[in-house]
């Protein structure tokens, strides 16, 4: 995971896009900054529980806060993971049964993979609470790349592997979807890819993940191949790679569609961000349904920082649950409410009034003309009859 200092320009910004069949636009608003109180290097998973507005961050080891909303945090305490087997680790994404057991996924970075190197291979895994998030314990790797390390890859971070993800169920309760990268393999393997577990799975999850590969969910997660969603443009092997990367998704009740929000490296060395982009689907199990990700902000706009993710203000609402109106975070903070907004809601621009033509200028020295005084009527005179048309002739008369 990647570090930087945090700092925001406060600029109101629109985007506007056609979505299949209809036409939408979201609204970013200068709101009152708002900072979670644990440091965040990843996306931040957020949940209720007991009447509690709970959060997790992670910098390798997570940490829990919690308070009556986002905005009223009280604590922050250490989470207890029973096993140490995948640290360090980041929980990035959860999702709470009715009766109370939280599921987890973390992203895990396996260290000393390329000697003296700094690179590492992230792998994706998945835990369970049953004390709303205290404790953890560690269900094992579930999503892992198949492709050999790449030891001389220049990106700075990463060898290969799968992470940086975010995971969440079907409105069906069907499936839950991982949206995760991969960084390993040819060219036409990387980027953003998909995969999915079945949800009476979720207390025994090795190898029950699928990944999404030429048109079928066939691939195991555990080494599988992928068909990326969204194809890397320039390898992650190069110092100067260009990529969408660090899905965060979210269901919006509003406009009844998933929204996932992403970073975007590109062009230079040591990873920077160019900015966040933005896009949508209806249907989970169509990954060709995404619509071509569209700029939010610039990197000027926040400082070029990483993760960025919505939370909805609404009550009930998380990291994945959302409304028309929600907070937009960056690596923890929030600067911005961001609006969606149906084209049908939205008043219709009128064209600009043309303003009257300024009267030509005088010749200098000589004195402005008298305007024309129109003749005025004399009632002692009488009206002049009306002029008598003249017949028409037969040349002109109508057949």
């Amino acid at each position: 995971m990647r570090a930087g200092v945090l700092a925001f320009l406060y600029l109101p910004l629109i985007l506007n896009y056609v979505a299949p069949a209809v036409a939408q636009r979201i609204e970013l608003r200068v709101a009152e900054p708002n900072q979670l109180l644990s440091p965040a290097d990843s996306n931040s998973p957020a949940y209720w529980y007991a009447g509690e507005f709970r959060i997790l961050t992670s910098t390798g080891d997570p940490l829990l806060t919690h308070g009556s909303d986002q905005f009223n945090q009280l604590s922050t305490q250490d989470v207890q993971v029973y096993s140490k087997d995948h640290f360090p680790m980041w929980i990035e994404s959860v999702w709470q049964d009715q009766d109370g057991t939280l599921y987890g996924w973390y992203h895990h970075e396996r260290l000393n993979v390329c000697g003296d190197s700094n690179l590492t291979e992230p792998r994706i895994g998945a835990l369970v609470s049953y004390d709303g998030g205290y404790s953890f314990r560690d269900l094992g790797i579930v999503l892992e790349s198949g492709d050999a390390l790449d030891c001389n890859s220049k990106n700075g971070f990463f060898a290969g592997g799968n992470g940086d993800f975010s995971v969440i169920l079907d409105r069906e309760q069907n499936y839950f979807y991982f949206l995760f990268d991969n960084y390993a393999g040819e060219l036409a393997s990387q980027g953003v890819a998909i995969a999915r577990m079945p949800f009476e799975e979720r207390n025994h999850p090795i190898g029950a993940v699928r990944k999404y590969f030429e048109g079928d969910w066939s691939e195991p997660g555990l080494g599988g191949r992928v068909t990326p969603v969204f194809q890397t443009a320039v390898a992650w092997q190069n110092a100067e790679t260009d990529s969408f990367w660090g899905p965060s998704i979210h269901w919006n009740s509003y406009l009844e569609q998933f929204v996932v929000l992403l970073n975007r490296t590109c062009c230079e060395p040591e990873w920077p961000q160019e900015g966040i982009y933005l896009t949508l689907n209806p249907d989970l199990s169509n990954p060709a349904g995404w619509i071509t990700p569209l700029k939010l902000m610039n990197r000027d706009d926040f400082d070029g920082q990483y993760y960025p993710q919505v939370i909805g203000t609404g009550p009930g609402e998380t990291d994945t649950l959302a409304g028309q109106v929600a907070r937009l975070y960056v690596r923890g903070s929030s600067a911005w409410e961001i609006v969606f907004h149906k084209e049908a809601e939205l008043p219709v621009p009128q064209p600009p009034v043309p303003e009257p033509p300024s009267p030509e200028p005088s010749s200098p020295g000589m004195p402005s003309p008298e305007p024309p005084v129109p003749d005025m009527p004399n009632p002692d005179m009488p009206s002049p009859d009306p002029p008598v048309p003249d017949p028409p002739s037969p040349e002109a008369s109508q057949r």
